[in-house]
């Protein structure tokens, strides 16, 4: 999924919001009639760089959404974000759910859909193209989502691995 280099070490100083992204209600069916419990995927991103994902299961809505909150603080990963959008186009997959992200210029705004959406306004990102294919599933989604912008590079480091500078990098 996301890489490796670009995980979180500690939430103790970052101010996280969280938002609900699906519930899923979930039926078990028993011999004394229907057990209703339900699933909860959760963003959570402190709106500068850093995203997570976590999944809840409980039997009342709202120690679901606490799980899931739980869950995505313990798997969050560092976004480059640059001028508001992302330093390049990219693609990701994830089950059926295929995504492709794009940078847009300022005043574009966040052009993506439902669970897109989510993820990217909790990262911080301000104008970008995006666009699904394949599954609509929000939890596919989400984790395509969050592994294509794991997957991202920053240019930074692209200048610094390549040997030129910044300015080089972007304009080519």
């Amino acid at each position: 999924m996301a890489g490796i280099n670009n995980r979180v070490k500690s939430t103790n100083d970052i101010e996280l919001k969280d938002r609900l992204v699906a519930i899923n209600r979930v039926t078990k069916v028993t011999k004394g009639g229907r057990t209703f419990s339900f699933a909860a995927i959760v963003v959570v991103g402190n709106e500068d760089g850093i995203v997570g994902w976590g999944l809840g299961k409980a039997g009342e809505v709202t120690t679901a959404i606490a799980k899931g909150v739980e869950a995505a603080k313990k798997n969050l990963i560092k976004v480059p974000v640059h001028k508001g959008t992302i330093p390049h186009e990219q693609v990701a997959k994830f089950g059926g759910a295929q995504v492709f992200i794009k940078p847009a210029s300022h005043g574009t705004g966040v052009k993506a859909g439902g669970a897109m959406r989510a993820v990217l306004e909790s990262v911080g990102i301000t104008d970008v193209l995006a666009k699904s294919k394949g599954s609509s599933n929000p939890h596919n989604l989400v984790k395509a989502t969050i592994a294509a912008l794991g997957e991202l590079r920053n240019p930074f480091m692209v200048a610094q691995n390549r040997g030129v500078s910044v300015e080089k990098v972007f304009n080519g």
